[in-house]
């Protein structure tokens, strides 16, 4: 698999200039300033282009599963979902297509594992438990696949909004604690499955659970071969999380961006970019 950490591309939703006129002016700054180029995903519906276009394995391999979110149909916003096919055809990218109903956004890699969010059990009914995770296993070309548990009251189910890898090894994760005992109790029993070591990051989203903002959600944040680029939130939790993932990711390019315009629409900067290895 291609980790964040080796990729050199970036691509945004066309959309997002119109759409975040405000946040993108600065985002683009950062880009710059991090010496991150890139170009724009063509004929783009919605901002979140990590969940509908495919997952990088190789340089040269890309699946392309199927994205029909479950959450777009209960909100009444199927006309939202890009047309993959029209996008990666203009881009002309190759792809291997899938039948699996899965976002980018719940695929969480590293060289040799992935970690899922459980909710791509819901979202393929069709599928045993183990014939899916098989069907995942041959397509990622990896052994070591992991499952955390969805949050009660999220009905998206990312693992981005979870857990990211550091390294082989180690993981990073939120700060659960505000979570009911039983979620802690879920949340650390598959993370002890997964033999990982762990470092928790500041949590702090809307207290009220119908609300979609991903504010105070540090955990998405953007990370290349270039530099890592963390959300903000004009947040009293701001300095407290970059001073964790500074320590983490000592040695890296860091830069942060305030992000309240698009977390206030449910994502933030993992959410909005695909980045691969070319």
């Amino acid at each position: 698999m291609v980790s964040d950490n080796q990729t050199n591309k970036l691509y945004l939703a066309d959309c997002l200039p119109q759409r975040q006129s405000k946040f993108f002016q600065r985002f683009e700054k950062v880009l710059k300033d991090c010496a991150i180029p890139f170009e724009f995903l063509p004929d783009t519906k919605d901002i979140w282009a990590v969940d509908f276009m495919p997952i990088q394995i190789r340089v040269d391999k890309f699946i392309q599963f199927d994205y029909n979110p479950d959450y777009l149909h209960k909100w009444k916003l199927p006309e939202t979902i890009s047309d993959v096919n029209s996008i990666c055809n203009k881009i002309k990218l190759k792809r291997t297509p899938s039948a699996i109903i899965l976002d980018g956004g719940n695929v969480i890699k590293t060289n040799d594992k992935v970690i899922m969010c459980d909710k791509i059990f819901k979202a393929n009914p069709t599928y045993t438990i183990n014939q899916l995770s098989n069907m995942l296993r041959d397509f990622f070309e990896i052994d070591k696949l992991f499952f955390v548990p969805r949050q009660p009251y999220d009905d998206i189910g990312h693992a981005d909004g979870m857990i990211r890898f550091v390294d082989n090894n180690t993981v990073i994760i939120n700060d659960f604690s505000n979570e009911s005992k039983q979620y802690q109790r879920a949340f650390k029993k598959a993370l002890d499955k997964t033999g990982l070591d762990w470092i928790e990051l500041p949590y702090n989203p809307p207290s009220n659970l119908k609300s979609i903002s991903a504010k105070g959600l540090y955990i998405n944040y953007l990370q290349m071969e270039q530099a890592i680029i963390i959300p903000t939130f004009k947040s009293k939790q701001d300095e407290k999380a970059l001073k964790v993932l500074e320590d983490v990711f000592k040695g890296r390019t860091i830069a942060t961006v305030n992000s309240n315009e698009i977390a206030n629409e449910g994502g933030v900067l993992n959410c909005i970019t695909w980045n691969i290895k070319v």
